[in-house]
């Protein structure tokens, strides 16, 4: 082949790998309302729409309020069916309703992407929630299809406690029980598994470096090959482990919560700013990236941060204190998320243009390539 033509070619590839890591790299926040100090949510979508990068949010309800608020504001969101709503819905008539109340006065005005059967259902014990969650989330489908609605996926988050009790490394990941029939759903439908790895759970004295993607000397899987340097990635792979010995790796990860407290009890293992800004800041340059994981190179997974908001309601001070802004809207600190300076702290105003630098060097660097070949 000819040197302009490699050359072309090359630089075709690079344009389109730089697009796939700052267009496919969604980050999105979990947008609770546990408190009685947030602002109004027509204030909170015109803030996340001209002050923020986040493109998506996850609420937990389906809140006609904040439904109307996010209309043709062109961020999706994900609504959920809470714990105790969805068996119900597991026949058609009653799913049909539901979508007739829920999703047809807002949708397509609200960018509705996404519904979410539940929360953690697995880790309630709950033996007739169990029953109902898959043909709950069957029922829904069924009845967004008969309103001839194809564009919003059906899904269920799962906490880690998913997986079979397992200290050994991601290679050794594997499923309690009965996942191969929610994966089967998952790849018929082409929706995503939604997963809810929280490596402040998995926390030790010994491993804050690995939990918060600070340096540090990883953990060897021998049975890979692979040594893992974050938390977060030995999640994920343990996770695709167990897909894969059910024969779905090829059924689609979602992040729907992850997250770190920034304050919590006097003497709380890990809880502080410093940690905070260390875990949510490293793991969306890590997702944006495009690196993926050791089992999953190459990949970016669509994020959901936990949370968007401090939630002064609920029980614990660290549950209270998951959120990267004030009720005021001002920051609790930066992970790159901002798009005006005056809300972001010195230090961190360089990085939020990193991704827009890279695409127009890119771009350049395409235009003098072309102009080279072709004049």
């Amino acid at each position: 082949m000819e040197p302009k033509k490699l050359l072309l070619l090359f630089l075709f590839f690079l344009f389109h790998s730089a697009c796939h890591v700052i267009l496919t790299a969604a980050i999105g926040v979990n947008y609770g309302t546990v408190a009685d100090n947030l602002p109004p949510p027509s204030q909170v979508a015109t803030f996340l729409k001209t002050k923020t990068t986040i493109d998506r949010v996850k609420i937990f309800d389906t809140n006609p309020d904040v439904l109307r608020a996010f209309a043709n504001t062109g961020i999706a969101v994900t609504v959920t069916v809470g714990n105790g709503d969805f068996p119900p819905l597991a026949k058609l008539p009653a799913a049909q309703s539901w979508v007739a109340d829920n999703i047809l006065p807002f949708y397509p005005r609200t960018n509705i992407n996404r519904i979410a059967v539940g929360n953690e259902i697995l880790a309630t014990s709950d033996k007739d929630l169990i029953a109902h969650l898959l043909p709950a989330m069957k029922a829904l489908h069924s009845a967004l299809n008969l309103a001839n609605i194809t564009a919003i996926q059906v899904s269920t988050p799962h906490s880690l406690g998913i997986l079979a009790p397992n200290t050994g490394p991601p290679s050794q990941g594997q499923f309690r029980t009965g996942y191969d029939k929610i994966l089967e759903y998952h790849r018929q439908t082409k929706s995503p598994f939604l997963v809810n790895p929280y490596p402040f759970f998995g926390l030790s004295p010994d491993t804050l470096n690995y939990a918060t993607f600070r340096p540090n000397g990883g953990v060897f899987d021998n049975a890979t090959g692979m040594n893992y340097t974050n938390m977060f990635d030995a999640q994920m792979d343990a996770v695709f482990s167990a897909m894969k010995k059910v024969g779905h790796e090829d059924v689609d990860l979602v992040v729907a919560e992850t997250g770190w407290p920034s304050a919590g009890d006097p003497n709380q293992l890990g809880v502080s700013l410093e940690n905070a800004v260390s875990y949510n800041g490293n793991l969306i340059r890590h997702v944006r990236s495009g690196k993926g994981t050791p089992l999953m190179p190459n990949r970016t997974f669509e994020t959901y941060i936990f949370a968007l908001f401090n939630e002064n309601l609920k029980p614990t001070l660290s549950e209270q204190n998951y959120g990267l802004f004030k009720p005021d809207l001002d920051p609790v600190y930066d992970v790159v998320l901002c798009v005006s300076d005056t809300l972001r702290p010195s230090f961190f105003k360089n990085e939020s243009v990193l991704t827009t630098k890279l695409l127009r060097v890119v771009v350049v660097l395409c235009v003098l390539t072309v102009r080279f070949i072709f004049i």
